[in-house]
């Protein structure tokens, strides 16, 4: 199991097989029912978490007690990689939104395999960029668009590199509202205002198939 989950990561599956199995063999496994905390924020960080079967949610948790919703990772995705430089504490939350495995890196072994494969670096910090490019547009999104331009901006995102013009959102509406700095009244609101000018069209629980790619972009 524990090599699978190596090899679903980016930043290592472009290694050779034996030099995955000799990663593999540093790592242990953890399991997660559907809510189950798997670290929260003021945990000391100092393990490199994969997720290598279900979903995790990743979540800051303002004074008054409201989520922010950061990312949602699916398997082969990491967190925790903050460790891998200092030991601090997490400022945010993990949460298990299904039933999941997580296959557990220690710092120290982890960063004795950067010394001895450097292009595991360059991987991570081209991870780093792209988590910061989507961070930065989320934060221009929430200061400066209002809610109708972010939902199509975020639906015209997911479509992005389909093959079709059908999509199925990673998450509830509750969650996507969080993400977006909005409430799931307005989500679910706007959907419907869309479906009625027959710019999508709602075909499932979380299914949309997209009719007009133009007029979300000019939202």
């Amino acid at each position: 199991m524990q090599q699978l989950c190596v090899s679903l990561v980016p930043i290592f599956n472009h290694l050779q097989p034996e030099e995955m199995l000799e990663i593999a063999k540093t790592t242990t496994h953890a399991q997660y029912e559907r809510n189950d905390i798997i670290y929260g924020a003021g945990d000391q960080s100092a393990h490199l978490y994969i997720v290598h079967q279900g979903r995790v949610k990743i979540y800051l948790l303002s004074e008054s007690g409201k989520e922010q919703l950061i990312r949602i990772l699916e398997p082969g995705d990491f967190m925790g990689e903050l460790s891998l430089f200092t030991e601090s504490m997490f400022d945010h939350y993990a949460v298990a939104m299904e039933k999941t495995e997580i296959c557990v890196l220690r710092r120290v072994d982890l960063q004795a395999f950067l010394l001895k494969y450097p292009t595991i670096s360059i991987k991570i910090l081209e991870e780093f960029g792209r988590r910061l490019d989507r961070t930065e547009k989320l934060i221009s999104s929430l200061t400066s668009e209002d809610a109708e331009k972010r939902i199509a901006a975020y639906l015209l995102e997911l479509l992005d590199g389909q093959n079709d013009q059908t999509l199925t959102l990673p998450m509830a509406k509750k969650d996507l509202a969080s993400y977006l700095g909005t409430t799931p009244e307005t989500v679910s609101r706007k959907l419907a205002e869309f479906q009625e000018r027959g710019w999508i069209e709602q075909t499932g629980q979380r299914k949309i198939k997209i009719h007009h790619i133009q007029a979300l972009q000019e939202v």
